[in-house]
């Protein structure tokens, strides 16, 4: 059993949050065919496995998350989790009945072994040279790390966007292993247009001229250029475009004249995506940026069932949670309901809600009141029915 583990709850319910890191000499073999021979996974856990471990859920992240899911640390100003909105005590996700389990995928930049570490066949950083992973790989690393920690099967896995296809894949991977998921605002596959988008970031990262091939590290500097414009291309499509023109419609950043210039900040549109570009280059690896939306292009479980997605799903014999928003144009609602008709078809038990907020794919980390609504009936049935 693992109890305790890397959380405690303050006084006011404020839940403290303790980064952990495992360490995997067993090498990892990828689906490109190569593997990673010796690696660390960080983690965070919150609330305590109970003596049968069947109350751990596992939350998977999107691709600049991490796996502190909740909670905050201590002495650290504005350090609250990715999803602290939606787990924590008493929260849909309520640390009081379920262990909760965060994991910062392999190739990421907040702990795991990834581009920024070292090659233990080489002994010099990774850089370029660390392989491709793909959601598969990060479900395998994930399905060992739960065997440390005694896990053997799931109450539920979850996730939002990238997320949510780490929790398709578990039920698909691991179908034993999975009594329920939650696939939020997600989809089975990337459209056209939305690789279309990821390769524009990663074109606008690998020309850079300091990226160097991936080795920048090794000349002491980082493609702020490239980072900037990825983060500004991608903000984009998480934002609707009602949420864009409520926020800062035609407002110009500076009075209310023109000044005709094409390389100075003019509308406060602009001056916003550059302050989350700014941002997002300080923190984020180059490398990282290019492996996981190569992961998210790849991911695509009916192509090896000749694109029938019906016979993909077959295997899942988890209950479904789906979740979409209508003015997710990323992951719009249409490709929820396909998922819907591939596993109602398949005749598994699902429960969808389409939500109709303005906020667009960044919806599923919002305090929407309707959709921690949803979320919490699915997870009190699911206490519900452990209890029975």
């Amino acid at each position: 059993m693992f109890s305790d583990a890397g959380f405690f709850v303050a006084a006011a319910m404020t839940l403290i949050a303790e980064p952990k890191s495992m360490h995997f000499d067993e090498p990892l073999p990828l689906q490109s065919g190569a593997q990673v021979r010796a690696y660390d996974l960080a983690y965070e856990t919150y609330g305590t496995l109970n003596p049968d471990a069947s109350n751990a859920v596992l939350v998977c992240h999107a691709l600049n998350a991490s796996h502190h899911v909740a909670g905050i640390y201590p002495g650290q100003d504005r350090s609250e989790g990715w999803w602290d909105t939606m787990i924590g005590p008493g929260k849909p996700v309520d640390t009081d009945r379920f262990f909760v389990v965060g994991v910062n995928n392999l190739g990421s930049c907040f702990g795991s072994t990834g581009p920024m570490h070292v090659n233990p066949d080489t002994g010099r950083t990774y850089g370029a040279d660390f392989p491709v992973v793909t959601v598969e790989d990060w479900v395998a690393a994930q399905a060992r790390l739960l065997d440390r920690l005694g896990v053997r099967q799931l109450a539920a896995v979850m996730g939002g966007s990238l997320g949510g296809m780490q929790a398709l894949s578990w039920t698909l991977q691991y179908p034993h292993r999975v009594r329920h998921a939650a696939v939020i605002a997600s989809a089975p596959n990337l459209t056209a247009e939305n690789i279309a988008f990821n390769e524009v970031a990663r074109r606008a990262i690998v020309t850079d001229p300091d990226f160097h091939g991936g080795h920048f590290y090794a000349h002491g500097v980082v493609p702020r250029r490239g980072l900037r414009i990825a983060r500004m291309v991608g903000h984009i499509t998480y934002l609707s475009d009602d949420v864009m023109n409520e926020k800062f419609g035609r407002q110009l950043r500076e009075g209310l004249d023109l000044k005709y210039t094409t390389q100075d900040i003019e509308f406060q549109i602009e001056s916003y995506l550059r302050h989350q570009g700014d941002k997002f280059s300080e923190y984020f690896d180059a490398n990282t940026y290019l492996l996981i939306t190569r992961a998210l292009d790849y991911f695509d479980p009916a192509r090896r069932h000749g694109g029938n997605l019906t016979r993909a799903l077959a295997a899942a014999t988890a209950r479904f949670l789906l979740v979409s928003f209508t003015t997710d144009w990323r992951f719009s609602p249409l490709r929820s309901r396909e998922l819907v008709k591939a596993l109602l078809e398949n005749r598994r038990s699902v429960s969808y809600a389409e939500i109709d907020a303005p906020h667009g794919h960044d919806a599923f980390l919002l305090e929407d009141p309707r959709y921690l609504a949803v979320v919490r009936a699915w997870f009190d049935r699911i206490a519900a029915e452990s209890r029975a």
